[in-house]
């Protein structure tokens, strides 16, 4: 194993309290009902722009209201975005772990890259040897050019590298870049949405993620 690339919301941080706390602040300001901290672990997981979509009510989602929308929330939580935000027990521990055992570590998420970069240096210092936030022009998520990107700076070749994240379109990010996955329980979304999705190891905490890669378990 060479490199392990890991989405960020819901795998290494626990982000859904800011989130949340933005959008319902984006949706009192526009007059709109607001939504309980549980529900948006269904909303997130595919860019901002998604998420603004999927909380707006269905007959506010035109183009002028979801533009208000992303304006009102990206200044909230750019000015928020680290008030609750934590990473996951564990975390940290596993990724001194994995790099002991010489693994190349990467972040590739749908999240502006902004926030991405800012985000996972502030928690992990320089732990990752590539971060990768959602830029213009390039598809999100589950597109696997994310990956490739990553795969082809660190030099990894597909039988080297994993995925790893809490949600569907992080197993079929996976599957669409012909790379292994294992989903993560700590985070988001269910088990039944993982293995839907195609997943075959599942992670219940953490600490079994480096047990994966010693013990060559991987499938």
């Amino acid at each position: 194993m060479k490199l392990m690339i890991f989405d960020l919301d819901g795998t290494l941080l626990n982000t859904l309290d800011d989130l949340a706390d933005s959008a319902n602040f984006m949706l009192e300001s526009m007059g709109f009902p607001t939504h309980y901290t549980e529900e948006y672990k269904y909303f997130v997981g595919n860019g901002i722009p998604k998420l603004i979509e999927r909380c707006l009510p269905e007959n506010a989602r035109s183009e002028k209201f979801q533009k208000q929308a992303l304006e009102i929330f990206s200044k909230r939580y750019g000015e928020h975005y680290t008030d609750k935000t934590r990473p996951y027990e564990g975390i940290p521990e596993m990724l001194d772990e994995l790099a002991e055992n010489g693994v190349k570590l990467a972040v590739a998420s749908n999240k502006a890259d902004a926030f991405t970069q800012s985000l996972v240096k502030r928690f992990f210092g320089e732990r990752f040897d590539i971060i990768r936030g959602s830029l213009p022009g390039v598809p999100r998520k589950p597109s696997p050019e994310i990956v490739y990107g990553i795969m082809s700076e660190i030099g990894a070749e597909k039988s080297e590298t994993v995925f790893v994240g809490d949600s569907g379109v992080d197993i079929t990010t996976a599957k669409n870049a012909g790379v292994r996955s294992i989903g993560c329980l700590w985070g988001f979304r269910t088990k039944e949405e993982l293995i839907s999705a195609g997943a075959v190891n599942i992670a219940e905490t953490p600490e079994q993620i480096p047990e994966f890669t010693v013990k060559e378990q991987i499938v």
